[in-house]
């Protein structure tokens, strides 16, 4: 095998490693942040759901109201709050700020990348989640 075939198979595994974790931990970042309006099937059901103004969407078939695609930005947009998307009589709650301010010490520039990193996790999540 020669080094470059070596080099391209650790890397395919690590991708594959970090898509892992990356979908892992958007579950639970949905689990702790969206599953009480959405429901754990992200189905809009969630046990908070009742006491809204207004039904939360059935976050599975995002793809099949996107002719197919899964509209990755407009869901990131969605979920870090620039689209001014309201809910229940008000704004959504709009994770990025308190995904930001949960950061200990992470340099003038790190806050914002994993930030960045946590919302993408979750977005990653609910695509995972599309019924076809």
């Amino acid at each position: 095998m020669t080094h470059a075939i070596r080099a391209a198979a650790v890397l395919g595994a690590l991708a594959i490693g970090h898509a892992a974790a990356a979908e892992d931990l958007g579950q639970e970042m949905y689990t702790q942040y969206c599953a009480t309006c959405h429901g754990a099937d992200g189905k809009g059901a969630g046990p908070l759901a009742e006491l809204l103004t207004t039904a939360p969407p059935d976050l599975t078939t995002l793809s099949a109201e996107n002719d197919g695609a899964f509209p990755m930005l407009d869901v990131i947009h969605v979920i870090d709050g620039r689209t001014g998307l309201r809910a229940h009589g008000g704004p959504m709650p709009v994770y990025g700020a308190l995904l930001e301010a949960e950061m200990r010490n992470p340099g003038p520039y790190g806050a914002v990348a994993v930030t960045r990193g946590r919302i993408l996790s979750l977005a990653y999540y609910l695509e995972s989640l599309q019924e076809v």
